[in-house]
């Protein structure tokens, strides 16, 4: 019976090694961590993070994906991860939150089900939301950020220490956010199929615990990739701006988990990067890398639908 999670699994361990770029790709390519201490803090608070807060998005996306079997669950979950996986190896940041609902979907193309649209409006006006919120708070972050360095006259010496500082409890604060957001992506369609035995908040508490685990183990693995899209092909960020980016992605992830919807934290990050990049000026934006990271969202909960209907046609009994 458990078998059935492999697939949700598999989807924690592409999620960790997407998306670990989105709370430390910064902090690495700007050169003020190491790569393997950022990954033992990310998976560490990922960890935490889908342990305390993230059985609200989960009962969010098990909304959306009710009716689920534990076969069809385990399979819509590694439809998603398939899509998510060919998008890794292509160095695109992908959102997962996009694939797990494009698999939802395609499993309910395939099995004639009622697509369950008021939770869809509201996971989709979230997605909206999560790149403008990101580029918003970026903004206004630089900005203020800024004006304060000014007016204290703080030296560079000290900048620099304060910025390394941030940038590190930055970064854990925003693998929390990963966790207690993104939980619900790994192990949300598996609420309420009575895997476990349990029910409510105990059954949602344990799925949150077994997503972060997966998606820790995935940023200890396989995380470094990605991770170089993120913080350099995109833009060339300085440390403050990274710092910023890093602050505004976190924010805005935290703030969604909090309403209980899950979200890509890529999308967060990008938005919290156009946002430096609006206020400092366009000149250094490369937009060959934006424009294939767009290709990337739209393309991947298609990707996912067409995979969850494929493995549906083979492996789904009746």
């Amino acid at each position: 019976m458990y078998s059935y999670l492999l697939g949700s699994l598999y989807l924690g361990w592409a999620l960790g090694s997407n998306d670990a770029a989105n709370v430390f790709g910064t902090t690495v390519t700007s050169r003020m961590l190491k790569w393997r201490t950022a990954a033992f803090l990310a998976a560490a608070f990922v960890i935490l993070g889908a342990y305390l807060e993230g059985a609200p998005g989960i009962e969010t996306l098990s909304g959306l994906a009710r009716g689920q079997t534990l076969a069809s669950a385990g399979l819509l979950s590694l439809a998603a991860a398939l899509a998510v996986t060919v998008l890794t190896f292509l160095k695109l940041p992908a959102s997962t939150s996009q694939a797990v609902v494009g698999a939802i979907m395609g499993m309910a193309l395939y099995r004639g089900q009622t697509v369950n649209w008021s939770e869809l409006l509201k996971v989709g006006i979230c997605w909206i939301a999560t790149p403008l919120g990101g580029a918003l708070s970026a903004a206004l972050l630089y900005v203020a950020g800024r004006a304060l360095i000014y007016r204290l006259k703080i030296n560079m010496i000290r900048l620099d220490g304060y910025i390394r500082l941030g940038m590190i409890l930055g970064g854990c604060y925003g693998a929390y956010a990963l966790g207690a957001n993104n939980a619900a992506n790994v192990t949300g369609v598996f609420m309420g199929t009575g895997l476990f035995g349990l029910r409510g908040g105990a059954e949602a508490r344990l799925l949150a615990l077994l997503a972060g685990g997966a998606i820790a183990f995935g940023i200890l693995t396989f995380s470094y990739r990605v991770m170089v899209t993120v913080g350099r092909s995109l833009y060339d960020l300085d440390p403050f701006s990274a710092l910023v980016a890093l602050l505004a992605h976190s924010v805005t992830v935290h703030s969604l988990a909090v309403v209980g919807v899950p979200v890509s934290s890529t999308q967060a990050i990008i938005g919290g990067v156009l946002g430096v990049v609006a206020v400092r000026g366009l000149y250094k934006l490369n937009l060959r890398v934006l424009v294939m990271v767009l290709l990337g969202w739209i393309a991947t909960p298609l990707l996912a639908g067409l995979a969850a209907l494929g493995v549906a046609r083979l492996l789904l009994p009746g």
